[in-house]
């Protein structure tokens, strides 16, 4: 089945523009949460040893089949754990129980989808994302399903009314033979986008002859410009291409289909999520220069904006500081509070640390020196008591201050007066 497929599939080049609309269904496909996947991967537990991001050795194809035909889009990923795939059309996830595309993936790591009987409804693009704890990667290949030429029977010869009116019965509606009202084959629902960036709207549409179709945002018509794409495709996807997505851009699209037997229309709403600013991180506080004695606790503090919010990282002379140690802890807060709390210090604890602070916009980084003191021991003395009232000396006894009551083991003490000698005036007075 394989070889019978390969026969009929054949591979083309997409236009540049094509290519873009696929690395942007990839680039938001690897940052969105996904559903299911291989029932026999895991990655609750990692091994402890090399570890490998996923890598394609063989990457998705494009191709051009005919409606009806067999096609099969094949690749080779590897990565160490084994990587997790996922297959998408179009940026939605196909289910593993889907029964027209049909999975397989080998011990090698060969990856394949396959569809027995192509049919209109699987034109399109094509992603498969390999995953596992070390990163994502995906590639994408676009499928094209050419339907064979449809030869218009021409109206016999009308030789009696009743012919002509059956005909008319047939089709329901008293319209001349061969044109057909347009009918929507294909068509969004409502969308929610992020500014900034591409956004897309596919539909398909039949009908003879070939209708045309207008856009409209909330009664307006949408005109072809710089940022705003009308186009059609080889299989008749009609595609209206905003790049990039604005605020403006949000409403509510009709888009009408017309030619000479009628139109038809058909409506979604479009929301459009803000941009999200983006600022590298910023120190309001540094961190300051401390000492401490050792053993009492200190605390490294700082305080840092950004958008998003930074991630932040603790050095201590360019090591990276373990979190699971008990007296060093982390702390932050929504306010871009951040502390590295020590207690107790150790003398080891000295030297230079710096707070790191990164997000998608950049990174920032601030240094300060930490010193821990020897700790001297030393008697605190204790306070003296005073007594209430009186003045300073009311409490000194009659013949003075007695110094020797302080010494109350000293008994009799034995005090030095010196010999009487005569006094004799100072030449100097």
């Amino acid at each position: 089945t394989l070889f019978r497929s390969k026969q009929h599939q054949q591979e083309y080049k997409i236009s540049s523009f094509e290519q873009r609309l696929m690395n942007e269904i990839e680039f938001r496909l690897e940052r969105t949460p996904v559903e299911e996947s291989d029932e026999d991967v895991h990655h609750d537990e990692i091994p402890t040893g090399k570890c490998i991001a996923p890598v394609f050795d063989k990457r998705l194809k494009h191709f051009r089949v005919m409606e009806g035909t067999a096609v099969t889009f094949t690749c080779r990923v590897v990565g160490i754990p084994m990587p997790k795939v996922y297959w998408f059309k179009d940026g939605k996830q196909i289910s593993k129980k889907n029964e027209h595309s049909k999975m397989r993936r080998e011990a090698d790591g060969t990856c394949s989808l396959h569809v027995e009987a192509a049919t209109n409804d699987d034109d399109g693009n094509y992603t498969i994302m390999a995953a596992n704890p070390q990163g994502k990667v995906s590639c994408s290949g676009h499928l094209l399903v050419q339907t064979a030429p449809v030869h218009v029977r021409l109206a016999p010869t009308v030789h009696s009314r009743r012919v002509r009116a059956r005909v008319q019965e047939r089709e329901g509606e008293p319209i001349q033979e061969g044109f057909f009202r347009p009918h929507f084959l294909q068509a969004p629902g409502d969308m929610v986008c992020h500014e900034g960036r591409l956004c897309r709207l596919d539909c398909k549409v039949s009908g003879l002859p070939v209708p045309d179709l207008v856009w409209h945002l909330n009664g307006n018509p949408v005109l072809p410009d710089a940022n705003h794409m009308m186009l059609i495709r080889e299989n008749g996807i009609h595609s209206l291409v905003i790049d990039p997505l604005m605020q403006k851009d949000a409403g509510t699209y009709t888009c009408v289909a017309t030619n000479k037997t009628g139109q038809t229309s058909f409506q979604l709403d479009l929301s459009v999520i803000a941009k999200e600013v983006m600022k590298i991180p910023v120190f309001l506080e540094k961190l300051q220069n401390s000492g401490v004695p050792e053993g009492y606790p200190v605390r490294l503090e700082s305080r840092v904006v950004g958008m998003p919010p930074p991630v932040f990282y603790w050095k201590k002379n360019n090591e990276t500081i373990p979190c699971n140690d008990g007296r060093i802890s982390m702390h932050q807060d929504m306010t871009g509070y951040v502390c590295l709390l020590i207690q107790p210090t150790k003398k080891s604890d000295a030297g230079w640390y710096t707070l790191s602070a990164k997000n998608d916009a950049g990174v920032a980084s601030c240094t300060a020196r930490l010193d821990i003191y020897a700790q001297w021991y030393q008697q605190i003395p204790q306070p003296i008591k005073g007594r209430s009232g009186g003045s300073r000396y009311a409490t000194l006894p009659g013949q003075g201050l007695n110094i020797w009551s302080a010494f109350s083991s000293i008994e009799n003490p034995r005090i030095y007066s010196p010999p009487p000698q005569d006094f004799v005036e100072s030449e100097e007075l």
